[in-house]
């Protein structure tokens, strides 16, 4: 069957081999191969030029903080063996040598008969700066940002407390959903939202844990800081 032919769970991760976000790429591994794809930022995550070499499992625990390389071969030999989406964050090492925190997150990929035939996902830089590619896409993207920020402002939210990232790369993700989608950033922010409502229920003892904080916050906020903040 062609890989054209295979799909991603869920909204589907299964990536374009042009995506062209700065700090998020999108990758695949294979299963029966064990043959992993990268696209054009993944390759420049980890140092090189796109194409420049042939990923492989080898290749890819190769680049990965030794403090965490073990904890991620088990991740991947779990995948191999028991169809778990390949998600992790961790740190890898470039080939100049420069330290990357990234996150991984990924779905599985069926083909049209239902069977799992692979992992597919994308990788995120997490580092705090912009580069101009960056940027640019959120000129770009700032007429929609302004007309819909309360919906992009909720979905990022959603993204930071799921992912445990920062405001920034929340909107990289959103923003090269948007861009890989060819669908508008408010509308993929909306379906974000809404979708909530297909998430499973927190448990009690979450919802009771939050009930406590909402109704204490009050006494953890420092009534000095907003007049010094409006004073400025």
């Amino acid at each position: 069957m062609p890989e054209s032919d295979i799909h991603a769970d869920g909204d589907g991760v299964r990536p374009d081999p042009a995506a062209s976000a700065a700090l998020v790429g999108a990758f695949t591994l294979w299963f029966a191969q064990q043959r992993w794809e990268w696209s054009p930022p993944v390759y420049r995550l980890h140092g090189y030029t796109p194409g420049e070499v042939e990923p492989t499992t080898e290749l890819v625990l190769a680049h990965k903080h030794p403090d965490d390389r073990d904890h991620v071969a088990e991740l991947i030999a779990r995948t191999l063996r028991d169809g778990e989406p390949f998600s992790s964050r961790h740190r890898i090492i470039d080939t100049a040598g420069a330290e990357h925190a990234v996150m991984v997150v990924a779905d599985r990929l069926r083909d049209d008969a239902g069977a799992l035939v692979g992992t597919s996902g994308y990788y995120i830089d997490l580092t705090d700066d912009l580069d101009a590619a960056e940027k640019h896409l959120m000129d770009e993207r700032m007429p929609e940002i302004v007309e819909a920020r309360a919906v992009i402002e909720q979905a990022k939210g959603v993204l930071m407390r799921m992912y445990g990232i920062g405001a920034e790369q929340a909107f990289r993700v959103l923003a090269w959903r948007s861009q890989e989608t060819n669908i508008k950033l408010r509308d993929i922010a909306a379906r974000v939202v809404a979708d909530l409502a297909l998430m499973p229920a927190p448990p009690a003892n979450a919802v009771t844990a939050f009930d406590h904080l909402l109704l204490t916050n009050h006494t953890r906020i420092d009534p000095d800081a907003g007049e010094q903040a409006s004073s400025r």
